[in-house]
């Protein structure tokens, strides 16, 4: 079983081909090319974070695509998906901002903070935390001194990134530096 995450789907959205340089000619490939991703590297075991702007299209052909996507899919609302019709219900959670711990291959217990948007501080950030965001397709540019990065589709060969590959990543990274009081003072929680 294997951990992914990704965002800004933008299903049924036809202008974001345009505003992102995506490689697709018109929204029906660009829908069936970001399901057929998906499904490659996912398996119906696996467990996906979505974190937010799923679909411009009615809440029916969103349902029927969601239903075609492999995965548990946890649901962490972007700025769209509120003004969106979803079915809540198709996912296994939904939150505005989630914290979670995943273990696998050699990370045991890594806390994750994740919100649809970047952010600057995060729980447990002092303590090797990584947050995990989207709503920028790329623009935004790293920091390699956060343990943060943006999971969205634009930045990943439009499918899903696994927990090891976002490790990896931050492996790279030069480590933490203090934006706050956090790490500044010993005594600090």
């Amino acid at each position: 079983m294997t951990t992914y995450f990704t965002s800004d789907l933008h299903f049924g959205h036809a202008r974001i081909i345009e505003y992102c340089s995506r490689p697709f000619t018109d929204v029906k490939e660009m829908d069936q090319a970001l399901v057929d991703n998906w499904n490659a590297v996912v398996k119906p075991e696996d467990t996906v974070y979505l974190l937010g702007d799923v679909s411009f299209h009615p809440a029916e052909t969103t349902d029927r695509i969601l239903t075609a996507l492999r995965g548990k899919i946890h649901l962490v609302k972007g700025n769209h998906d509120k003004r969106q019709k979803l079915n809540l219900g198709r996912f296994a959670s939904v939150s505005d901002l989630l914290g979670v711990k995943v273990s696998e291959g050699g990370a045991k217990g890594k806390y994750i903070v994740m919100c649809h948007y970047a952010l600057k501080v995060w729980e447990h950030r002092h303590r090797g935390a990584f947050n995990l965001h989207g709503h920028s397709h790329g623009s935004m540019p790293d920091d390699p001194n956060s343990l943060q990065i943006d999971v969205g589709v634009d930045c990943h060969g439009y499918k899903p990134i696994a927990f090891g590959e976002i490790c990896a990543i931050m492996e790279r990274k030069q480590g933490f530096r203090p934006v706050d009081h956090h790490g500044l003072r010993k005594d600090t929680e």
